[in-house]
């Protein structure tokens, strides 16, 4: 794959649509601690990166909204290196907590919550190195 500083060089972008783009951008490097990298036009667009991966903040226009309250249609996962601590600092920045840190058998320590617009999120953090059969999933590709 060609580089291109304009866009980000993760394989895959979601785009997340909120009120503000300017205050989505705010709120996502102070709680969850995003970066921003490319700013488009003053509330048009924004693009961030956490790590290797990448999200872009767009704006209302035409069809696209952000979330409507009691819906979910998507939540993204984002690798983090403490997932407890990881949650304390986005509590007190005021994300919605909707499930604690938990650990579960496919060797990940997560836990989930809502930003500022209602997008959902979970963050994850390794624990060990479990094959998918020892939990009851299935290997697919290699």
């Amino acid at each position: 794959m060609k580089a291109n500083r304009s866009i980000p060089s993760a394989a895959v972008i979601p785009v997340l649509i909120y009120p503000d783009v300017r205050e989505a951008v705010a709120w996502l490097t102070g709680a969850f601690g995003f970066e921003e990298r490319v700013r488009i036009g003053d509330g048009h667009r924004s693009q961030l990166r956490y790590g290797d991966g990448a999200l872009i903040v767009g704006d209302v226009h035409g069809e696209r909204r952000p979330p409507r309250h009691g819906e979910v249609t998507h939540s993204v996962t984002v690798r983090v290196e403490d997932a407890r601590a990881h949650c304390e600092h986005a509590r007190a920045f005021g994300a919605r907590i909707l499930m604690e840190p938990a650990d579960f058998e496919y060797g990940e320590r997560q836990y989930a919550a809502e930003d500022l617009a209602g997008h959902r999120w979970t963050f994850s953090e390794t624990l060990d190195d479990v094959a998918p059969e020892e939990w009851g999933g299935q290997t697919v590709t290699p």
